[in-house]
């Protein structure tokens, strides 16, 4: 065969072979960033703070990722809605936003290790001491009726606790804002806007209710990113960068988080 006719023959041969997909590991390495849906509205995990910047526990994590697989943090705001589409469709390459597992969502996307509690819990004034449920006794607590607060704190209570309960969320944060009530049982979030705008009350954590811990999520098959993060999240919880995270945003320790 002559050298043309063989050049030829071996480019035709190269083109038909098949050209593997990179992995999203391969592009946040080739292009030296990685894109994180984050949350902007649920604080303290994720918010806009007085000077325009998202701030929380999610940016904190994903910034500690970024620098840790040495690129860049792109920043994508979210919604819970649109949060997994985001995945799906390559808005983002790794989801930190308050994401707990369940068997639905393990259908189409991949769960790293837990990196953050997310929780239930009493609060109140630091002058109220409360570390047990006998500790409730005697005391008001406001709850949004029907809530997981509701019905986890039903089953927890002593009796003698004074359990008001009152129709939603916002009902229920202006009761113990006008101090109706002395405590309050809310999700961490929640209780997280009322220490940001009501840091007159000295309102922090009191007693655990129920814990459901937050996941980072990759889209189906990344295994590459996935394995990768999970060794960020577990050199982070060895050397107390989880937990020096848990106290600065949650005003508690992460607890035991699932591998």
């Amino acid at each position: 065969m002559k050298l043309p006719a063989l050049l030829a023959t071996l480019l035709a041969a190269t083109l038909s072979m098949p050209v593997l997909a990179q992995t999203a590991l391969e592009r946040i390495q080739a292009r030296k960033a990685i894109q994180i849906a984050i949350p902007t509205d649920y604080p303290p995990y994720g918010y806009i703070g007085p000077d325009m910047q998202p701030r929380g526990l999610d940016i904190d994590m994903a910034r500690l990722v970024a620098a840790k697989l040495g690129v860049k943090a792109e920043l994508v705001p979210v919604t819970s809605a649109n949060r997994i589409p985001y995945l799906q469709t390559r808005k983002a390459d790794l989801v930190i936003s308050t994401l707990g597992k369940n068997a639905e969502r393990e259908k189409v996307v991949d769960f790293t290790s837990a990196y953050s509690p997310f929780f239930q819990a009493v609060f109140g004034p630091k002058d109220i001491a409360v570390k047990t449920p006998a500790d409730l006794v005697g005391k008001s607590v406001a709850v949004t009726r029907g809530a997981m607060e509701d019905q986890e704190l039903s089953k927890l209570a002593p009796p003698g606790v004074d359990i008001r309960r009152f129709e939603d969320n916002n009902v229920t944060v202006s009761a113990y804002v006008a101090r109706q009530t002395q405590l309050i049982a809310v999700g961490a979030a929640v209780a997280g806007a009322i220490l940001l705008k009501n840091p007159q009350l000295g309102t922090e954590y009191k007693l655990l209710i129920k814990d459901s811990p937050n996941f980072m999520a990759v889209a189906k098959g990344e295994d590459a990113l996935r394995l990768r993060v999970n060794q960020i999240v577990a050199d982070a919880k060895k050397d107390g960068t989880l937990e020096k995270m848990s106290q600065k945003w949650l005003g508690r320790s992460t607890g035991e988080l699932p591998e």
